[in-house]
This record gives structure tokens, C-alpha cells and sequence, in this order.
């Protein structure tokens, strides 16, 4: 037998070897993640064909379509020429032609600036808000912009944003004195009560008054003035008039180049592509030039309104001594009706019918001087920004406008109707419970046809309701009531020692919602409320059905124009993309949330 033994155990330390080629890298990674078996190779490979055939169409499609083209009709004869043959690509021309009215609707280019900058000063209000570390003193920013905002869209006087703003500072006075005499809940109600009483009754009236004042003011010097600008005003229209006229001859020549090219049997393509931007140019120009133009009409009406203000008042008198004689012979039966479509012939006498008709008549032309003058004295004493008005708002400017709103507004109307919901007070749970489930059973195109249609019905006459306010109103009332249960959602999943931990602390009910229990709950919904955010951005384009031109609105425009009529995955295509990049960013965001605050248990 041998001496010699065999040893089964390693007593010297190998290497590191490098691993396997096929399990690292780009083979690693597709062999892991697209080829792991037989079964999942075949599916990958039936995916990768329909992907490659997808994207051997939409490829050529996207990027070889043609840009510079100010009809369907320049795009085919461009592509004909380029190809030798009508080929499938798309035609962004109209993308190229339309876009700032895509963005921004009617709302007059010139002025660009104040929805550019309402954007800019919207990312500086949210950014403490979404991100620490930022300074605190950027939360001005945040209080401010509430106000701030609207008065860059719509325009109007300079006060008009700390007027809205003292409405809160009524509501803060009066629910501290009254929550020190009547108690919490009692003083949030008449807090916030007294809040809508001065912006629906006081506001209006301070802020015209202090128009009035100004424009009373300036009235004596009002003439002159206009007088002076006039010739100014003249010679910036020549001048822009002289530069319209180069570019309308301009256009009338590659036309004419290009009548001959196509009857000569000669490639035109580069006259037709050299010809939109100019084209385009001309449109600029040509609006321009007409805004100038009714620039200088107003200045010229006014300017006759002026001169004729001291006959227009002393005629006012006159009429409104007319009208309350008129009025006073109208019999008691019929003496409460101030609407002409009230009138019944069927119920009403002759005599009585004849006496309203004359009452109205002089009624409506007093009204007319008197809506003429006090108008002339506001827009004299205007100092702020011109005044545009809702039916100029359009494109993703509007898109935009009604979601930030929504989101903005839903979350806490959201938070206060669930915690109402869970609320012990039986009329206060009664009416949440109501509140949230008759909205969440009801489509939001319903509520806005209400907005839209129904509304004016409830208030009271001669009550004017702007149709974009009224339409923030509904989206924001649909969009709490479903915040409301996706908040409910993240109360009912904390644990109860949550609850009594606050008691321990002896928190009170607010404090301890304040600081232990809504910051949890909001944590844990996070991807349910930025699904809701979505959801509601996206919802905004239900608005082109009451005639509020969105982008989706805008398309059908664009379409209704005979040059662009069959332009249609363009255009759809276009705002489904830059829907995608808002929609997308909102929930990069929420993702990013998610992490930073570790939201899984």
C-alpha cells in the first residue's frame, strides 16, 4: 500500500477570474433581459419585428415631412418634387403656420410677454414648494402669485391684485374676532364668508371707483393728449404699412415664379419652401399692421367720446328722468319685469304691454349713455395692463391655466372634505358624504355644460360671470371630490397608535392633523393624487365642447380652414406630445417624491 495521500482540499488561493462574456455587457444584458428562455426569445423577437415595422414607417414619416409649406396642397407639390412622386410624410407646415395660435389662441401676440412671464413666475411660486433647500423668503413668491397671475392674463389696473388680496385679509380679521367670541368653526365660516362677500360686492366697486376717480382726473387733459399721439400713432401705421407692402410684393413674384415653373414642366419645390417663410412673415406683418390700425380707430373714438362727454352727461340726465316717468306709469301687475323676454301677450293687457315697451326703451337708452360714459372713464383712468378678454385665451395657454388652477385649488378643498367626511358632526359628514358623492356620479362635461349654459339661469339679472372663472369653478369642484377619497384612502391606512400617539402628546384635533397624521396620509397617496393631477390636465380639454378653444379646440379650427382641412395626425400628433411632456413630468416628479420620502412601510 502507498504512503502517498490524496488531499481533497485546496490549500492554495486561485485568482479572480474575469466572468463569463455572455453574462456581462450588451450580451449579458440581452440575454438576461430579452433571451432568458425559449419562450421569451420567441416573444421578444415577435416584439423587436413590430417595433422595426412601426417605427420603418413613422421615422420616415416624422422626420422627413416638410416644414416650410403654407397649405396641404404646397406640402404634396413639395414631396412630389423632392420624391418624383406623392409619398406619405407628414406635412408640419401647419405645425410651422399655426403654432403660436396652438399656444396661445386669440391672445394678441404683442402681449405675449404677460402669460410668458405669469409661467415663469408660476415655476419660482411651486419650486419651495416641491423642493427643499430653497430660501423661505421665495414663499413671497408663492402668497403673491395668486394674484400676480391673474392680473397678467386678463389685464386691467395695477390695484386690482391687492384689492383681491384684502379680501383674505377681511376673512383673517373677521375669523379671528369671531372665533374669540363664537368660536373655531364659527369663525372659519364667517371668516370665509365675509372673504366672498367683499370680493362679489366691494371689490368691483373699489377698484372702479378708484377708475373713476383717475379717469375723472385725467378727463380735462384727455383731448390734448390724444391729439398729440394721433400723428404718432399715423406714422407708426405708415410704417409698418411700408414694410408689408415689400413682403405682399414678394409673394406675388414666387408666385408668379412659380405659375411659370409649373407650366415650363421646371422643379419648384425650392420656390414653394422659400415661399412659406415669407408667407408666414406676411401674415406677421399684416396682423401687426392691423392691430396698429384699430389702434389708432380707438384713439379716434375716444378721442370723439371725449369731446362730447359734457353733452353725453347732460343727455344722461335727461334720459334718466325719461325712464323713471316711463317707469312709474307702468302698472303695479307688471312694474317687476326689466326684460323684454318676459313679456307675455297672453296674460298681459294691450294697454299694460304698450306702457312696459316704453319704459324698456327709454330704459335700455339710458342704459347705453350710461354704460359709454362710465366705460370712457374707466378706460381713461386705466393704470395697469391692458385688459383681454376670456374669449381670447386659448391653445395649452388655456390647457394650462385650467389645470394649474384645478390642482392647485382641488388638493385642499380635497383634504378639508375628507377630514369632513370622518368628521363625528353629523351635518358636517351628512353634507361632505352628499357633496362627494353627487359630484364623483356626474360627468364633468355635465358641469361644465351647467357652467357654461345653466349657470346665468341662478344669478342674479344683469349678472356678468366670466365663462373661464365659471369653468375653473366646475373642474375645480369634480376634481375635489375624487382628491377627497383618494385623501380618505391614505387616513384609512394609518394605523390607529398613530391617533393615539397625537392624544398622548396631547395634540388637539388640528395640531395633531397638522403634524402627524396628514403628512403620512399625504405621503402614502402621493402616486394616487399625481394620477389625479393627470387626470384632471388631461380632462381640461373637454372645454372645446362649450366653445373654449384648447388646443383639441383649436385643431378643429385649424381644420375647418380649407387649407389645412385633411391635416389631421399632425395636429392630433403635435398636442398628444406636448401633452406627453407635461404628463410625464408630473410623474418623474412623483417618482421622485416617492424616493425622497420613502413612502413604502
Amino acid at each position: 500500500m502507498s504512503d502517498n495521500s490524496v488531499s481533497y482540499v485546496r490549500t492554495e488561493m486561485l485568482s479572480e477570474q474575469s466572468p463569463p462574456s455572455t453574462d456581462v455587457g450588451v450580451v449579458g444584458w440581452l440575454r438576461n433581459n430579452l433571451f432568458p428562455d425559449v419562450f421569451s426569445s420567441i416573444l421578444s423577437i415577435i416584439a423587436l419585428i413590430a417595433v422595426y415595422m412601426i417605427l420603418s414607417v413613422l421615422i420616415p414619416w416624422v422626420f422627413g415631412g416638410v416644414w416650410n409649406a403654407n397649405s396641404q396642397w404646397e406640402c404634396r407639390e413639395v414631396l412630389e418634387e423632392i420624391h418624383g412622386e406623392l409619398v406619405d410624410r407628414a406635412c408640419w407646415g401647419v405645425i410651422h403656420e399655426r403654432f403660436w395660435q396652438l399656444m396661445y389662441g386669440f391672445f394678441p401676440n404683442d402681449i405675449y410677454w404677460r402669460p410668458n412671464l405669469a409661467l415663469v413666475v408660476l415655476f419660482a411660486a411651486i419650486a419651495p414648494v416641491l423642493f427643499n433647500g430653497l430660501p423661505k423668503q421665495m414663499f413671497i413668491i408663492s402668497i403673491a402669485f395668486p394674484f400676480v397671475a391673474p392680473w397678467l392674463l386678463w389685464g386691467g389696473p395695477v390695484w386690482g391684485p391687492v384689492v383681491a388680496f384684502l379680501g383674505f385679509v377681511v376673512g383673517i380679521v373677521v375669523h379671528k374676532i369671531a372665533a374669540k367670541a363664537f368660536g373655531s368653526l364659527t369663525g372659519i365660516i364667517l371668516g370665509v364668508l365675509s372673504a366672498f362677500v367683499w370680493w362679489i360686492f366691494f371689490a368691483s366697486m373699489v377698484s372702479s371707483g378708484l377708475s373713476h376717480a383717475i379717469g375723472a382726473s385725467r378727463m380735462p387733459t384727455e383731448a390734448a393728449r390724444i391729439e398729440a399721439a394721433l400723428p404718432v400713432q399715423q406714422a407708426e401705421v405708415d410704417r409698418l404699412q411700408s414694410i408689408a407692402d415689400p413682403i405682399a410684393a414678394k409673394v406675388e413674384e414666387l408666385e408668379a415664379a412659380i405659375k411659370v415653373a409649373k407650366d415650363a414642366g421646371e422643379p419648384y419645390a425650392e420656390l414653394l419652401t422659400t415661399k412659406a417663410p415669407i408667407k408666414i412673415a406676411l401674415g406677421s406683418a399684416v396682423a401687426t399692421l392691423s392691430r396698429e390700425i384699430g389702434d389708432l380707430k380707438d384713439m379716434k373714438r375716444r378721442l370723439a367720446q371725449v369731446n362730447s362727454l359734457e353733452a353725453d352727461e347732460a343727455r344722461l340726465i335727461d334720459l334718466i328722468a325719461e325712464a323713471e316717468a316711463a317707469r312709474a306709469k307702468v302698472p303695479a301687475a307688471v312694474a317687476d319685469i326689466f326684460n323684454p323676454r318676459e313679456i307675455n301677450e297672453d296674460t298681459m293687457t294691450k294697454e299694460d304691454i304698450a306702457l312696459l315697451k316704453v319704459a324698456l326703451r327709454a330704459e335700455d337708452k339710458r342704459n347705453i349713455v350710461q354704460n359709454a360714459i362710465s366705460t370712457l372713464y374707466k378706460d381713461v383712468g386705466l393704470v395697469g395692463l391692458r385688459p383681454v378678454g376670456s374669449r381670447d385665451f386659448g391653445g395649452f395657454m388655456l390647457a394650462i391655466l385650467l389645470g394649474i388652477t384645478g390642482i392647485v385649488l382641488s388638493l385642499p378643498i380635497g383634504i378639508v372634505l375628507a377630514l369632513g367626511r370622518q368628521s363625528d358632526l353629523l351635518i358636517v359628514k351628512t353634507l361632505c358624504v352628499g357633496f362627494i358623492e353627487f359630484i364623483r356620479g356626474v360627468p364633468l362635461i355635465t358641469l361644465l355644460f351647467v357652467a357654461s349654459v345653466l349657470l346665468g339661469l341662478f344669478l342674479p339679472k344683469g349678472t356678468e360671470f366670466d365663462i373661464i372663472l365659471r369653468v375653473m369653478i366646475m373642474i375645480t369642484v369634480f376634481a375635489s371630490a375624487y382628491m377627497a377619497e383618494v385623501i380618505r384612502g391614505g387616513l384609512a391606512a394609518l394605523p390607529t397608535g398613530q391617533y393615539e400617539a397625537a392624544d398622548a402628546l396631547g395634540l388637539d384635533y388640528w395640531q395633531a392633523q397638522r403634524l402627524i397624521i396628514m403628512p403620512q396620509a399625504l405621503k402614502i397617496s402621493i402616486p394616487s393624487i399625481v394620477s389625479n393631477f393627470i387626470g384632471l390636465f388631461k380632462d381640461t380639454t373637454l372645454v372645446s365642447i362649450i366653445a373654449l378653444s384648447d388646443p383639441i379646440g383649436w385643431v378643429k379650427l385649424i381644420q375647418g380652414n380649407s387649407e389645412w382641412s385633411s391635416v389631421v395626425w399632425e395636429l392630433y400628433g403635435f398636442v398628444a406630445f406636448v401633452f406627453f411632456l407635461f404628463c410625464f413630468s408630473m410623474s418623474r416628479y412623483s417618482m421622485y417624491l416617492e424616493r425622497k420620502l420613502q413612502t413604502g412601510h
